[in-house]
């Protein structure tokens, strides 16, 4: 087994005009099948957003009730992140991903069943399982990147394999597009003339099933992807121990890094932020602009174009703009794109719910990226609390539901993103002041 040791300078880092690389030069193939696990999730993530529109539909759920699926996906970070950590602190990062990729393609396996009983509950206890996978690989996935390469290159390197994250979602949002909507949306007079005929509650069911292909094809896919990536070796961790009798860290010790709970709190925030952003799009659109159920589906492909290009952009601008003042003049540029997609609901403020994708873009990484400095042996730790602040997800949508239901406005809704927003441009300022991001917090 080889051994990485992720908290050194780059062999050549001696030479002051040598920058640190930001890829593991000796373990290309393995860098490229973890990035790999980026797609992945993205590609179910997004799903979601077709879900919660589907599944209004096929259930004729209001807002609020059809935002649950978010929370379900969302409540499986929230319950597996310490779990996965303590079972990677035994049996390391690759025993994880493993683990992963199998409980989140079984998730998505369990939507036949779900289908075949045709009831809303067991579909959300089907994306809960997803969910939990989820967690569980990026529990793995992202303290393993930010740490598999030099330490000054990790905002850089987990911003470039994040970057893979929105072709997965792009490709998502196509698929259910294409595969889950219909294209058939009915007014109410057919709705009524169908239901007297009594063909309704068979529309609706085979507007239910639509969604099985898609999630059985993509669970087959995780699960053979398990299969390959059990076969490879994994270099070992040293900073943080693996494979010895030494510490392997605590949570006790984790009280003092303050820069790990100020990322909890921004990571909660912004990924609750980003969840509401998009899940609500389509919605918005067919309110304000009465497009179609697919045009707005482009709309959401937009915004993910929109995101995988901040992320490839700005981890270049990295190189040149501290990244903890960038994430503050993207959190401040996105309070303002939301606040006019509020204030004036329409194409306008579609097109800046999409605009500010960009500028999300890079929050999540370098959140992640940066709450993990310095944590050596605690690192997978502290990553299972960073991805538990995930269920930031399950927490803004139904707020921002609830909001719209009693408003009759999901423009109204879209206040709560933006107070996410607020909550990471106030993180960025607070870590450059204070400084506590750069260095561990010495403790005895």
């Amino acid at each position: 087994m080889q051994t990485f040791q992720s908290n050194r300078p780059d062999s050549q880092s001696a030479d002051p005009n040598h920058k640190p690389r930001m890829f593991p030069v000796d373990h290309r193939l393995l860098f490229a099948l973890v990035i790999v696990l980026f797609f992945l999730w993205g590609m179910s993530n997004n799903l979601t957003d077709i879900l919660v529109q589907q599944f209004k539909k096929s259930f004729e759920l209001t807002q609020l009730t059809a935002q649950l699926v978010q929370t379900a996906n969302f409540l499986g970070y929230l319950c597996m992140a310490i779990p996965a950590a303590l079972f990677m602190r035994s049996r390391g990062y690759k025993a994880g991903m493993v683990a992963g990729l199998s409980v989140f393609g079984l998730g998505m396996i369990l939507f036949f069943p779900a289908a075949v009983m045709g009831q809303y509950l067991p579909f959300l206890l089907a994306l809960f399982v997803v969910g939990c996978g989820a967690s569980i690989l990026e529990t793995a996935a992202n303290p393993f990147m930010a740490q598999f390469g030099p330490a000054e290159t990790s905002e850089r390197r987990l911003n470039f394999a994040q970057s893979f994250n929105p072709p997965g979602t792009i490709t998502g949002v196509i698929l259910g597009a294409s595969f889950i909507f219909s294209g058939v949306e009915l007014k109410q007079p057919q709705i009524d003339a169908m239901r007297q005929a009594g063909t309704y509650s068979g529309y609706l069911h085979h507007e239910l099933m639509r969604v099985v292909p898609t999630y059985v094809a993509l669970g087959a896919t995780v699960l053979i992807f398990a299969l390959i990536l059990s076969r490879m070796e994994f270099p070992t961790i040293r900073s943080e121990h693996e494979n010895t009798t030494e510490d392997h860290g605590s949570f006790r010790a984790l009280l003092h890094y303050p820069q790990l709970w100020l990322a909890v709190v921004a990571n909660f925030a912004n990924v609750g932020a980003q969840v509401a952003t998009w899940s609500s799009l389509i919605p918005y659109m067919k309110q304000f602009t009465g497009v179609s159920e697919r045009t707005a589906a482009g709309y959401l492909t937009a915004t993910l174009v929109a995101m995988a290009l901040g992320r490839f952009f700005s981890t270049q601008l990295m190189k040149y703009v501290d990244a903890r003042n960038l994430l503050s003049i993207y959190a401040i540029t996105n309070v303002a794109l939301l606040g006019f997609a509020a204030a004036v609901p329409g194409m306008h403020g579609a097109y800046a719910i999409v605009i500010s994708s960009f500028f999300l873009s890079i929050m999540f990484p370098t959140i992640f990226a940066l709450g993990l400095k310095g944590l050596g042996p605690n690192t997978k730790l502290a990553g299972s609390f960073l991805v538990m602040a995930v269920a930031g997800g399950a927490v803004f949508p139904p707020i921002q539901g609830y909001i719209a239901r009693q408003t009759g406005s999901i423009a109204i809704g879209y206040v709560i993103p933006l107070f996410g927003y607020v909550v990471v441009f106030l993180y960025g300022l607070i870590v450059r002041r204070k400084g506590v991001t750069a260095t561990a917090v010495q403790h005895g």
